[in-house]
């Protein structure tokens, strides 16, 4: 249980959550790869990898080399997608799919920290027209992102404007406790992932939620809290007549999981070859 309301004339706090398995249940991106082969973005190969990278990212996620070479991968595979087609598809799928997969535990902490008047910001390496929507159903204050390039053409370019992954998500969170007048050691931070660390060693509480084996370890020798999170549930069962709006033009960014999906699977594919020759 959290402390009580804060007392304002103290500097501010702020609790800073990384998205997927702390908050929602699932990997934000690769959810969307049935609205994507649906919708022609992806083929039934790549949607049928997509699947089973959401089974290796449960089963246990991903480390930095891992990450890095699909985040290199997923830059290819999005150059040249229209954004407004991408838009389209994801708007329609967007709460139909991450309403339900939200972590019960996870919205009753956000709700917590609000009442102790701290402010709540997602973190997450997803692509910010995926996260925005998110952090906004949840109630979040700010979100900080992935960021893709679109250019004239109104195309991705296949470039990377800003990758919230590890280091950056910790000057991230030092910036905003510059512009914000957040005390940093008065300031809570979640995650699931190992490669968060940077971001968690920032704060003066960090806690461990569903962490990966690293994280655990981790977790045990700095003595950091361990939650585990297991009930996703939609937000209109916790709140009695909440309904969610239309957004029409929300996600570019989410075409970005697609590809990241599919970059799973050819790194598991590859370390399978390597490993069996």
């Amino acid at each position: 249980m959290l402390r009580g309301v804060e007392n304002h004339s103290l500097p501010r706090a702020a609790a800073f959550f990384d998205l997927d398995k702390t908050v929602i249940a699932k990997s934000s991106t690769l959810t969307f790869s049935k609205s994507f082969y649906q919708g022609g973005l992806i083929n039934r190969r790549a949607a049928l990898r997509t699947a089973y990278a959401q089974f290796v990212f449960l089963a246990g996620g991903l480390d930095h080399d891992q990450m890095e070479r699909m985040r290199q991968y997923l830059s290819g595979m999005c150059r040249g997608w229209n954004v407004r087609k991408v838009k389209e598809i994801v708007a329609e799928t967007l709460h139909d799919l991450i309403d339900p997969i939200i972590y019960d535990e996870a919205a009753s902490l956000i709700e917590e920290h609000h009442t102790a008047g701290r402010d709540v910001v997602i973190v997450s390496t997803s692509g910010a027209e995926v996260v925005e929507p998110i952090g906004e159903l949840l109630g979040a204050d700010r979100v900080v992102a992935t960021r893709m390039v679109v250019g004239d053409d109104g195309c991705f370019t296949g470039e990377v404007e800003y990758y919230a992954y590890g280091p950056t998500k910790a000057e991230a969170v030092r910036e905003l406790a510059v512009s914000e007048g957040y005390d940093l050691d008065r300031c809570y931070a979640y995650s699931d992932s190992a490669t968060d660390l940077p971001m968690l060693q920032t704060v003066g509480h960090p806690h461990a939620v569903n962490p990966d084996r690293a994280l655990r370890r981790e977790a045990a020798a700095r003595g950091w809290p361990v939650l585990e999170f297991a009930r996703p549930v939609r937000l209109k069962q916790r709140l009695p007549g909440f309904s969610v709006p239309p957004r029409p033009a929300l996600v570019a960014a989410a075409a970005v999981g697609a590809a990241a999906a599919t970059a799973g699977l050819v790194w598991y594919a590859s370390r399978r070859r390597s490993t069996t020759s």
